[in-house]
């Protein structure tokens, strides 16, 4: 199953969770591993208790990890200024896995499911659900 989320870019962290579990009850999964995935190379998706000060926090912690005003080789390859994204995009991953027990989620009472879009502009983005 499928979803889309428009997104700002610059590191826009947006709680998905509860789009996901959705499709985990839609689709009655009952036990088993529930796959999130974003297809691209400028994304990511993790866990993080989504809190305000701690989002800023962790937009903070990755542009220091991957500063956006650093010149990279990448750069100079399309001309996009978005080589800071996919750096960032290779450390967290696109993708995501949870565990499914009788029909939900297993997450932590303060773990959401986050998506990071890492571009430097808006997108829309395809975020793709897969259940065994």
């Amino acid at each position: 199953m499928k979803f889309k989320i428009s997104t700002k870019g610059n590191n826009d962290v947006i709680d998905i969770t509860g789009e996901v579990a959705g499709i985990v009850k839609k689709a009655g999964a009952k036990d088993g591993l529930c796959l999130i995935s974003c297809p691209g190379s400028t994304a990511g998706l993790t866990t993080l208790e989504y809190e305000p000060n701690l989002v800023e926090d962790f937009k903070e912690f990755l542009e220091k990890l991957a500063p956006s005003d650093k010149k990279y080789r990448h750069d100079k390859t399309w001309g996009e200024g978005n080589g800071f994204s996919h750096i960032r995009s290779a450390l967290i991953k696109p993708f995501l896995t949870v565990p499914v027990e009788n029909g939900d989620l297993m997450l932590g009472t303060w773990q959401q499911i986050i998506l990071i879009d890492f571009d430097g502009r808006p997108r829309e983005r395809t975020i793709i659900v897969k259940l065994r």
